[in-house]
């Protein structure tokens, strides 16, 4: 067992070595935190949205945004549209599940917004139509997947493309990704800056 638990350590910690390593990634992350720093500073909101394990990764980076993260500040709107069951209940009754996040993003969402679209596979179909909605609506897209990027990577402006196959460490890739992005923000609003 404790042999197990040594692997599993250690190859989290290699996707995490070859992120830090491939100036591809490292420059996709850097754009999309330039572009949410954009978007709140010319007073527009973050969405964000995913489903299962990535749902409750969405509804953790909103909290970071919406609370603090490294200190007190003000907090910044971010909305996880994976939270209002009442919502969710009557989209995927009404107008079926693949809706779930075009229907919020319609409803919710303006051009100079921004959706954040996480998807390990990169081919949840309602994933996919939240990210149409969110072109035609002119709101930018962040992805964040796997390693092959899957349908919504021709879908976003930018895409996080976590170097694996394996669902587990690309979840765990994301929240890092999720963590970096808002000390970044906090720090350039509200800090000393980059």
């Amino acid at each position: 067992m404790k042999a197990y638990i040594t692997s599993e350590i250690l190859r989290a910690m290699e996707i995490k070595r070859v992120m830090a390593s491939d100036r591809a990634i490292l420059n996709v992350i850097e754009r999309t935190a330039r572009k949410m720093i954009e978007v709140y500073r010319n007073g527009n909101k973050i969405m964000i949205g995913g489903n299962g394990g990535s749902a409750a990764d969405a509804q953790h980076i909103a909290g970071e945004f919406v609370s603090r993260f490294y200190f007190d500040r003000p907090g910044l709107p971010c909305i996880a549209l994976t939270t209002d069951t009442s919502v969710l209940t009557a989209i995927g009754n009404d107008y079926g599940y693949e809706q779930l996040f075009a229907r919020q993003i319609q409803a919710c969402g303006r051009s100079g917004d921004l959706f954040i679209a996480l998807s390990t596979s990169g081919n949840s179909p309602n994933v996919i139509k939240g990210l149409e909605m969110c072109r035609a609506m002119g709101i930018t897209t962040i992805g964040f997947t796997g390693e092959t990027g899957g349908r919504m990577a021709a879908l976003c402006d930018m895409c996080i493309c976590i170097p694996s196959h394996e669902t587990p460490r690309i979840q765990e890739a994301h929240i890092l990704v999720g963590h970096i992005l808002c000390a970044i923000v906090e720090e350039s609003l509200f800090g000393k800056g980059f």
